[in-house]
């Protein structure tokens, strides 16, 4: 039998490891968002683009965190007034064995400064050098964003100035209004990708390259929100179980994100007709961002009208970026980040639950106050930095790196080795390599030598190959191509933006013929290929004058 025992340690001590225990695992749950972001990010640009994209997540976490602890915590100590001191000894950089506990306080602000950092990397996708980008980042780690945070959550200036506090519980404006905002002016300053306007100024959609990252890596995002959100609220205090701060940002976090989806997929329903699945996933995101400055003082209505705001700005405001301002916002970050972060910080004073707000009117002054000093100094910031380099050059890539993609051009390598291959596999059945014996050509036909091209659908390959192997003409070239002839446009969608698909995929199949009749072959690839719709393709049949067997140099009908 076990028996019951005092509890060896004071409530304050297990109070303060419960707390410590708490931020620990909400960092490293803040941490995976960075999957998040690379996976939605990788998912909006295009393939050529992909590993330049990835590597930019690696980097900015990899230097901005060192950058962070370096000079960052000193920098927001200076902006404070405590003084350039690092978070485990007031004095400087002393690292006795018994300071490890500051160091918790420290990973957890470095995990949200390099979420406001990471931001950027979608806005300026597909044209910013890598040098610049990261360049931007150490100065963003070491001095933009240290200074937001030493006037807000570390400091008493903008108190002092306002009269009463800013509210921004998680960092719905003080980590994603600054991420999304130096976003859009990195992107204004780089301008636009070369191809995303033509010569009259209409907007050029550019697809992403997969719609699966894009949804997947928004998931992953929202799993970590709650770490964001949830986790900023603490176990205990003084001996009390904060239950109630933590179960009303679960609940308000929850709402605004289901709402944000369902208010930028009710917006684009009604402008385009069609719920835009893109639209939904940054929808979903822009209601996390809504409500991550007010998730402890808002009401369960509130989080609903936050949300559904934050959700129905996102078609409006990303519209307005692309065909209004001309800026380039690859991956929509300033609807997403910029814009939701400020309205869901101006709505404070108007949906916070009963009893937190005394006066309306200065409650909202004080937010405005907070969001535009926040917004000047990173645009201010920002705009220098991007300033500086492009007028030394160093901004963006050329144009002949752009167009073959900055995954070749930054980093050498192809994120899809595979695309642009004539390698096609198909569940056909009938092989003629690798050991298996290839059927034999007739000898009682013509003794000329033609050329049977066809341009198919994909879906029909496997039925014309064992058409074509029955009808004694195995061999054969296939290629990959796309093209029109009689088959009507399609019309597709990105981000609510309407684009013409009139090239389609189809394939080539390439067979010379000699001895076995040409108009076997013929009926045997139409029969196989068509399916009585239009698109079914066409067959040409050309003259060809000579052949030449390589490696017998035999010429003539013989080399076939």
């Amino acid at each position: 039998m076990y028996e019951a025992s005092v509890l060896q340690v004071s409530g304050a001590v297990f109070e303060t490891a419960i707390n410590d225990m708490w931020i620990l695992l909400v960092s490293f749950l803040i941490f995976f968002m960075h999957a998040g972001f690379a996976m939605l990010e990788a998912g909006q640009v295009r393939s050529k683009n992909v590993a330049n994209q990835l590597t930019k997540n690696l980097l900015t976490w990899s230097v901005g965190v060192t950058v962070f602890f370096l000079l960052g915590v000193g920098i927001e100590g200076v902006v404070a007034g405590d003084g350039f001191a690092v978070p485990y000894d007031a004095n400087g950089f002393v690292d006795t064995i018994d300071a490890g506990e500051g160091y918790i306080d420290w990973l957890y602000g470095a995990v949200f400064a390099m979420t406001a950092a990471t931001i950027v990397s979608g806005a300026v996708a597909g044209r910013a050098k890598l040098r610049a980008y990261v360049a931007y980042t150490f100065l963003l780690a070491a001095v933009i964003y240290p200074v937001v945070t030493g006037v807000t959550w570390a400091g008493e200036y903008f108190g002092e100035v306002a009269g009463t506090g800013f509210q921004d519980f998680a960092g719905g404006m003080i980590v994603h209004g600054v991420g999304g905002i130096a976003g859009l002016t990195a992107a204004w300053m780089l301008g636009p990708r070369m191809d995303k306007y033509d010569e009259n100024g209409r907007v050029n959609v550019l697809p992403g390259h997969s719609m699966t990252f894009a949804v997947l890596g928004t998931l992953i995002l929202a799993f970590g929100w709650y770490g964001f959100n949830v986790g900023t609220a603490a176990v205990m205090d003084n001996g009390t179980y904060l239950g109630n701060e933590l179960g009303r940002v679960a609940m308000t976090t929850t709402l605004s994100m289901a709402m944000g989806a369902v208010g930028a997929g009710g917006v684009a329903l009604l402008r385009n007709g069609k719920v835009d699945t893109l639209y939904v996933a940054n929808g979903l995101l822009a209601g996390l961002v809504g409500i991550t400055a007010i998730p402890n003082k808002a009401a369960w209505w509130g989080a609903l009208v936050v949300g559904l705001l934050a959700g129905a700005q996102l078609p409006l405001v990303f519209e307005f970026v692309e065909n209004r301002l001309k800026i380039d916002d690859v991956c929509a970050v300033f609807p997403v980040h910029g814009s939701a972060g400020v309205l869901g910080t101006l709505l404070f004073p108007f949906v916070a639950a009963p009893g937190v707000v005394d006066s309306i009117p200065e409650a909202f002054l004080v937010q405005v106050a907070g969001v535009t000093l926040i917004t000047v100094w990173t645009v201010g910031a920002t705009g220098a930095v991007w300033g500086a380099f492009r007028a030394v050059g160093q901004a963006r890539v050329n144009p002949e790196h752009e167009r073959d993609g900055l995954d070749i051009s930054e980093h050498g390598v192809e994120t899809y080795p595979e695309f642009g291959q004539t390698n096609i596999s198909t569940d056909s059945g009938v092989a003629t390599d690798g050991g298996v014996t290839a059927y034999d050509l007739r000898t009682d036909g013509g003794s000329g030598i033609e050329m049977v091209t066809a341009v198919i659908r994909p879906d029909r390959l496997g039925d014309v190959k064992h058409a074509l192997a029955e009808a004694d003409a195995p061999s054969l070239t296939v290629t990959n191509v796309s093209g029109r002839g009689s088959q009507e446009a399609m019309t597709g969608q990105w981000r609510g933006e309407e684009y013409v698909i009139d090239l389609h995929q189809k394939v080539k199949i390439e067979c010379v013929v000699a001895d076995t009749p040409t108009e076997d072959v013929v009926d045997a690839i139409q029969t196989a290929a068509s399916t009585g719709e239009p698109g079914d393709g066409k067959i040409f049949i050309t003259q060809i004058d000579d052949a030449v067997a390589i490696q017998s140099g035999t010429r003539g009908p013989a080399a076939i």
